[in-house]
């Protein structure tokens, strides 16, 4: 190991600077080389170690970009636990007031610079989702569901978390034999080729993922479901048809908030008065723009909206809130399974891709883990129904006090390539 040597005044300036734009969390900061810095009465939890001037000068320009790019570049190394040293961040940064008009003003500007017509949620999609299916096989579960879980225990594994998962949603439309549904993105398929087989419902997905078209299509046929459940690879704006339910799970981020009126619209095409449905998304407790780093490099186009900006799909229509639960927490536990998992599975993952794109995706995921876990992203899952629906529960025992189904692992099962 190389001697550490002494900071020079103007480093330390620099390093305190630092530390100051992000409201003295307990960490070191230091220089390679050279001796660390860290506030005046904490216990640091990591040291965030910054391979040269140059990079210090990026992280104090611009920290949100600068952080994430010299992370996944390797020009900044974290000594300790990557996860504490976030949340210490993420809990001491320097919030903004939720009326800031600001913050506000800069997140609307920013949705209508990058409004997601069709061309640019098309490319949005293929930037994410459209990675070789094996890479997410490695550290989801067998389902293959890339959405929050919901764990009925704490102990519960992802696997049986992810299954409760689409129960639970099912059973917040109260899903029944023979009935149609509608899915907007609809993923890899597992919650569509569920509700056909479990529930016995007829089902639409739409999703603008080839990738993900073509797997889904290719379980179908594996388990026999091609005949109810029909995979289409297009946009949500063009989905036709009447259904009983209209159903989306994790897509209204990617919608973007200027087109929250047209998405309204579909839904009031597909449902119409007389029908219901469950919206599941990330949100936010006041507006503020996702994170200029994800935006930029992992998810692109995305949009974490408020509750009430949410609320905007529904009321040009009349459409009816009946429920909205925050499973923020749930959220939290979720990507802890997944971090450990893309942990263990790295030296496969290193195979086919390179150390930046590794790095940044092991950000990425513990980021987001901070995140729900402090509060700064939510989960919402809201459910609706037309003013003439008449499948409105009375209360909210079917939830709760309906038989828990048997965990098992799906029926369908695919080889690793």
């Amino acid at each position: 190991m190389l001697p550490i040597s002494s900071s020079s005044p103007f480093e330390r300036w620099l390093l305190q600077r630092v530390l100051s734009a992000i409201g003295q969390a307990p960490i070191r900061l230091a220089l390679k080389g050279r001796e660390a810095v860290s506030p005046n009465g904490t216990r640091p939890v990591a040291t965030i170690v910054i391979r040269d001037l140059p990079t210090l000068f990026k992280l104090i320009l611009n920290p949100e970009i600068g952080l994430g790019d010299a992370y996944s570049e390797g020009s900044v190394e974290v000594e300790g636990d990557l996860v504490a040293a976030l949340e210490a961040v993420y809990r001491s940064w320097p919030s903004f007031r939720p009326d800031a008009w600001l913050t506000r003003r800069k997140a609307q500007w920013l949705e209508r610079l990058k409004a997601n017509t069709p061309r640019r949620s098309r490319e949005n999609v293929h930037h994410h989702y459209d990675l070789n299916a094996d890479f997410y096989r490695r550290w989801l579960d067998r389902e293959l569901l890339y959405t929050c879980a919901y764990f009925p225990t704490p102990s519960a594994t992802l696997e049986e978390a992810q299954i409760a998962k689409m129960d639970y949603v099912c059973r917040k439309v109260q899903l029944q034999p023979g009935e149609t549904v509608v899915e907007a993105g609809c993923g890899w398929g597992a919650l569509a080729l569920h509700m056909a087989r479990k529930y016995g419902a007829r089902v639409k997905a739409v999703n603008l993922s080839h990738q993900q078209i073509v797997f889904a299509r290719q379980r179908a046929r594996e388990e026999g479901l091609a005949d109810k459940v029909e995979f289409i690879e297009d946009d949500y704006r063009n989905i036709s048809g009447r259904f009983d339910v209209f159903m989306s799970v994790g897509m209204l981020e990617h919608v973007g908030l200027h087109n929250y009126e047209e998405m309204g619209r579909v839904i009031h095409r597909s449902v119409g008065d007389s029908g219901r449905g469950l919206l599941h998304f990330i949100g936010r407790n006041w507006p503020a723009p996702l994170s200029a780093w994800i935006r930029k490099r992992i998810f692109p186009g995305a949009y974490a909206p408020t509750l009430r900006q949410a609320l905007e799909v529904f009321e040009p229509w009349d459409f009816s809130v009946c429920d909205v639960e925050n499973l923020r927490l749930h959220y939290a536990r979720t990507l802890e399974h997944w971090l450990d998992r893309f942990e263990r599975c790295t030296p496969e993952i290193s195979e086919k891709f390179d150390p930046k794109f590794v790095r940044a995706w092991r950000l990425y995921l513990a980021g987001s883990l901070v995140a729900f876990r402090v509060g700064t992203l939510q989960l919402f899952q809201v459910t609706f129904a037309g003013f003439q629906c008449q499948r409105i529960p009375w209360t909210r025992e079917h939830l709760y006090a309906a038989q828990q189904p048997q965990v098992q692992g799906p029926k369908w099962t695919h080889a690793m390539s």
